[in-house]
């Protein structure tokens, strides 16, 4: 959780350092950012009132630039072959919910921590780049947050966020694994569904 926590504040917040090698992957990222910001500006006080609109202006602004299919195929890992079309269907829907709701609370915690990214390198695989950022608060050391993301069509979309050398995908697919040895496929629906019920 601290990995979504502090990636969503991470896409949040302005850029400082150089936009990197591959301008279309880096400057999507700036341009959701200002587009979330003045956003939360302009409806804070709606959103105070009203705390479920953040979860809404989450799921319309940056959802749509993650890649919720590959990140939960990944998440879930050699398992998801054994699930049925429906079952992983179920499985994207439900880590997509769970992870937007997550990114709203993290949201809301932004207090205007400095970013700096760096030149993007191409990625281990075809079709995919890798934008390392940092993130640099008073008194505490940077936190090295690196963005992984995949081409789609004619746009970039994330499909993972390494913060601190961790893998935010690798995390989770510890959790799953565990989950489904235990309870199945159906079983770990279940649990992305109450921890959203919860609020993430």
């Amino acid at each position: 959780m601290k990995a979504l926590l502090i990636a969503g504040i991470l896409l949040l917040a302005s850029p400082l350092g150089a936009m990197g090698a591959d301008p279309s992957a880096t400057q999507l990222v700036e341009r959701t950012a200002d587009k979330m910001l003045s956003t939360l500006e302009n409806r804070r006080a709606e959103v105070e009132r009203k705390p479920q609109l953040i979860n809404e202006l989450v799921d319309s602004i940056l959802a749509p630039h993650f890649d919720f299919e590959q990140m939960t195929r990944l998440a879930v890992g050699r398992d998801w072959r054994d699930a049925s079309p429906t079952q992983q269907q179920e499985l994207i829907d439900s880590f997509r919910n769970l992870l937007v709701r997550t990114y709203a609370k993290s949201i809301m915690k932004y207090s205007g921590q400095d970013i700096v990214y760096k030149a993007a390198r191409p990625g281990t695989r075809s079709g995919t780049v890798v934008v390392p950022t940092e993130v640099r608060a008073p008194g505490a050391s940077p936190i090295p947050i690196d963005y992984h993301l995949i081409e789609r069509g004619s746009s970039w979309k994330v499909y993972d966020v390494v913060i601190d050398g961790v893998s935010m995908v690798s995390n989770y697919r510890g959790q799953f694994r565990t989950t489904i040895a235990t309870s199945g496929i159906n079983g770990l629906i279940e649990q992305l569904r109450a921890k959203t019920a919860r609020g993430a």
